[in-house]
């Protein structure tokens, strides 16, 4: 009895499912990636959470030394015995003196009801503060992809048009300095030179709002963030223009190459139309992985520079040990690297017709 109703359950859930990824294996695979992502966020919550039980000290903590420094609290020793049942309150207000996965529970019940909360620190809304500063981010490396990947493709194919020559050489030694050149030493020598000459400014964002004086804004942010989006360049093109002139020159060495060009086929032809297509494959796998490590690098970036992005505001929820803020940025820029992971697995199927996800 137990056994066919499992069999046919069994027929209910998963026949449909197959017969669904037959007929549609590119949106199986993208649905089946997306549940995947959840799980991911899922557990990497809980392990930040975990991780942030671990840390001394908590919110509460941290909200009564600022009253100290600030002279707020009187040090009496009258008044300890009280303070110590506020901030036992306080803790019990805020779910503190709950175990930490009751605590990660709760939260997500609140998230799967569209509430991120609000901040411990300075009770705004989580959401606000994450919006406020994600566009800031995402502007930022999104500027530096596109300039990363469009400069890397053409000096990558181009040096490898001439390679061993000199200039190749060259430009092979001097990618493999930035590749290897320490991020946080270009940052600080960047903005020694912002200091010293003052050429650009100090900080990496204006004093103003867009809604005040859009056109200004936008000539005053290309100037602010001029030195910020040449240290997120320098740090990313060496690494990813060798490895486009590498493929380059692995695919220029292929049997079809050389029957192209015995056929007569000129070298622009074999050059663009068939060899540049089959580097693009490396690169979409390794664009995520690129655009992860600059949404961690602009952490560093942002603090160097005081520019208001998402890594800045991670810092300072860190610091502060705001759990429902460093949780909220964790999720958001991990949910933006692993959707970026996807849409590279998509764009692959879509250029390289040999990919076909979830075909039997």
């Amino acid at each position: 009895m137990i056994k066919d109703l499992f069999e046919s359950f069994a027929r209910a859930v998963f026949l449909p499912v197959r017969s669904a990824k037959r007929r549609f294996p590119l949106l199986s695979f993208i649905v089946g990636r997306f549940l995947t992502m959840l799980v991911l966020l899922f557990l990497l919550g809980f392990a930040v959470f975990g991780l942030m039980e671990l840390a001394p000290g908590d919110i509460v903590d941290q909200l009564v030394i600022q009253q100290l420094m600030t002279g707020e609290r009187n040090a009496a020793s009258g008044d300890k015995a009280l303070d110590a049942a506020q901030i036992a309150a306080s803790r019990a207000d805020l779910g503190l003196d709950r175990p930490f996965y009751e605590q990660y529970f709760r939260w997500i019940g609140r998230v799967s009801r569209g509430d991120l909360g609000v901040s411990l620190i300075s009770r705004a809304p989580v959401l606000f503060l994450i919006g406020s500063r994600m566009a800031n981010s995402v502007l930022l490396n999104v500027i530096s992809l596109v300039l990363i990947t469009a400069v890397s493709f053409a000096l990558g194919v181009w040096f490898s048009a001439k390679a061993g020559k000199a200039t190749d050489l060259a430009a092979t030694f001097f990618a493999l300095v930035l590749h290897a050149f320490p991020g946080i030493l270009l940052l600080i020598l960047l903005q020694l030179f912002a200091f010293a000459t003052g050429l650009f400014p100090v900080v990496g964002f204006p004093g103003f709002l867009f809604r005040e004086n859009p056109a200004k804004f936008v000539f005053s942010y290309a100037h602010h963030v001029f030195l910020p989006l040449l240290a997120a360049f320098l740090g990313g093109v060496g690494g990813t223009m060798r490895m486009i002139r590498a493929t380059m020159l692995d695919q220029l060495g292929q049997p079809y190459v050389t029957s192209l060009r015995a056929r007569g086929i000129a070298e622009k032809r074999v050059f663009f139309n068939h060899a540049f297509r089959n580097t693009l494959n490396p690169y979409i796998t390794g664009s995520a992985n690129l655009l992860a490590g600059l949404f961690s690098g602009s952490l560093v970036l942002e603090i160097i520079f005081s520019y208001p992005g998402i890594g800045r505001l991670m810092y300072e929820a860190v610091t502060q040990e705001d759990i429902n803020l460093v949780l909220a940025n964790i999720m958001f820029i991990s949910f933006l690297v692993l959707v970026g992971m996807v849409l590279a697995d998509i764009a692959l199927a879509l250029v390289d017709p040999r990919i076909r996800y979830g075909r039997d």
